[in-house]
């Protein structure tokens, strides 16, 4: 780690090889610096070990996709990454089916295996704050339920958060995960991370990702984090999705499994309210 007086300032003039003219913080993580040639750039301070890592890799794959806009990454170290600064606009129908015809394509450049990370990426990553273990598998609902839920499961017990006469019925529904999951399909490329504030509606008409928890997963589950939370002009990112690369019948019926995943790590990072509508959206699940 670098000491205090290393600000993003001078992490950018390191990590770019230009001198910093100016910075504006935009959050507690977040600058805005400006170089002397013109250009502006966003640091992003790392908090955990390998956070900067994870997610420079994360960026990195997915631009190897050629599908999806994201942020160029100028450098990183073990404290800050420093990254293009994406001009924002606002949300159209036209940048949306866009953006669903990106996710597709993003999604099927595909992955090695369900868990798999970015290269040169960590195996033991994150999600937000919240740890995310990079393991590899080749069945998805065992992988699903053994790495992406239970884990966050134990923890928001061991945390209070989620009450152990409680676990049952998320339990239940990870023993069911073969018969709900739906046809088979190949490991996709996840952003890992796809709720509405990680989508940049850019100035130049385009959509823009940031702060991936970049991973091989199954495909609708980018879908349900963005269902989850909400986006503007779903309806159109799933259309542009579906004229790219249609869903598998029945879709729909199992966005409750795949929202699991989010919803458990937010019981983990922001409490009882998250880990309640984890509980009900389980229950909800198995009764379907």
């Amino acid at each position: 780690m670098y000491d205090d007086g290393d600000g993003p300032g001078a992490a950018a003039t390191r990590l770019t090889g230009r001198p910093a003219s100016g910075e504006r913080p935009l959050s507690g993580a977040l600058t805005d610096v400006g170089l002397d040639d013109g250009r502006a750039v966003m640091v992003k301070r790392g908090e955990e070990p390998d956070e900067t890592r994870a997610e420079a890799a994360g960026l990195r794959w997915l631009a190897a996709a050629g599908a999806v806009r994201v942020p160029a990454v100028h450098g990183h170290d073990d404290r800050w990454l420093v990254t293009d600064l994406v001009p924002r606009g606002r949300p159209g129908r036209d940048t949306a089916l866009g953006l669903g015809g990106a996710l597709a394509a993003l999604h099927a450049s595909g992955a090695p295996a369900f868990g798999s990370a970015p290269p040169g990426g960590p195996r033991e990553a994150y999600i937000g704050r919240a740890p995310m273990r990079n393991v590899e598998g080749a069945d998805w609902p065992e992988w699903y339920a053994e790495h992406r839920v239970l884990p966050y499961l134990r923890r928001a017990v061991d945390d209070g958060t989620i009450g152990a006469g409680e676990t049952p019925v998320i339990e239940r529904l990870c023993e069911r995960l073969p018969g709900l999951a739906g046809p088979a399909e190949p490991p996709a490329r996840l952003h890992g991370d796809l709720w509405n504030g990680n989508v940049l509606w850019g100035a130049d008409g385009h959509a823009w990702l940031i702060d991936p928890a970049a991973h091989g997963g199954h495909r609708e589950t980018d879908l349900a984090m963005l269902r989850l939370f909400g986006c503007p002009h779903l309806d159109e990112v799933l259309r542009g999705y579906e004229r790219s690369a249609p869903l598998a019948d029945g879709w729909a019926d199992r966005i409750g499994l795949h929202q699991m995943f989010p919803l458990l790590v937010h019981a983990v990072l922001f409490g009882r309210g998250y880990a309640e509508q984890a509980l009900s959206t389980a229950k909800a699940a198995l009764e379907r």
